[in-house]
């Protein structure tokens, strides 16, 4: 394999057209990088010398990439990106005050924020970062070392996991929603309710059909009613009084002990499946991140 350093001027030549290709234009990336603009163009010069082809097309008062120079770039962003990532962990393990913990909008709302002042008074000295995403992300990939996901952990060969919570589903309202109407007495009345739908875009989730055929009610017109992509959302319309919902026990146990939601019927589908606190397999957790981790996992004991 031909040496780097014959082909490249300079490693720090691959930081300077990133960031002008990235713009584009030389005088902000002078700007971005607290370098004059001749010697932006002076390094692009020298790269562009050293691979023997124009990276940038100059026009009348702006720069654009030439069709090589779109094929540099794409592939030198990508190989900066993982460097800076990988320069940013072990920056943050060697200071370790903070975590980054990804997991589903709806845990961030309704599990994690209702447990933010606990979490600060049990952990004062850590910074927790919560990132969240509307499907599964690759946490080595993505420089995360924790995260929370449903599922069966042997789908997950590259992470080791521990159960948080189990999947346990009942159907709930809010408090407005049952002004003028009677309390459901059997799980089969909740047919003539207007149900709300989670249509879940990327992640598998239980739906109303799964719900009424643990009941024993199978072969029954189900309702369409309103349907929603997220969460967060159902709940908020739940909340609205806009109809009945299911609800996932972890995270809408505490709105329904405030009496924020209410609780119909006692049928609960269990469907054996759990949500698990994961991490990397082959990536060493730092101290930190280990105590928020056994925090996390300390709280199904609470």
């Amino acid at each position: 394999m031909e040496n780097l350093r014959s082909l490249l001027p300079s490693i720090n030549s691959l930081v300077v057209f990133e960031a002008a290709g990235r713009l584009p234009s030389f005088t902000a990336a002078a700007r971005e990088l607290h370098m004059t603009q001749a010697a932006v163009s002076y390094a692009i010069a020298r790269l562009e010398e050293h691979l023997g082809t124009a990276l940038f097309l100059r026009e009348h008062r702006r720069i654009r990439l030439s069709e090589a120079g779109e094929r540099f770039h794409a592939d030198v962003s990508i190989g900066l990106s993982h460097i800076q990532r990988s320069a940013q962990n072990l920056r943050a393990a060697a200071t370790g005050d903070h975590v980054t913990l990804s997991c589903s909008t709806a845990f961030a709302a309704f599990w994690m924020v209702p447990r933010m002042a606990q979490f600060r008074q049990d952990l004062p000295h850590i910074d927790l970062r919560i990132q969240t995403a509307d499907r599964d992300l690759d946490l080595v990939g993505e420089g995360i070392p924790l995260a929370v996901r449903g599922g069966n952990p042997s789908e997950w060969p590259q992470y080791l996991a521990k159960p948080l919570a189990a999947e346990e589903i009942f159907p709930v309202c809010g408090p407005g929603y049952l002004l003028g109407r009677e309390m459901p007495k059997q799980e089969a009345d909740l047919l003539d309710h207007q149900l709300i739908h989670l249509e879940e875009p990327f992640r598998s989730a239980a739906t109303w059909r799964d719900w009424f055929a643990a009941a024993g009610i199978e072969g029954r017109r189900i309702p369409k009613g309103l349907q929603i992509n997220d969460y967060v959302l159902v709940i908020q319309s739940v909340m609205a009084g806009q109809g009945v919902t299911l609800g996932w026990r972890h995270l809408v146990e505490g709105l329904v002990a405030s009496g924020v939601l209410v609780r119909l019927t006692s049928h609960v589908l269990t469907t054996g499946m759990q949500f698990h606190v994961i991490w990397p397999r082959d990536v060493a957790l730092s101290r930190v991140a280990q105590e928020v981790r056994d925090w996390l996992l300390a709280q199904t004991l609470a």
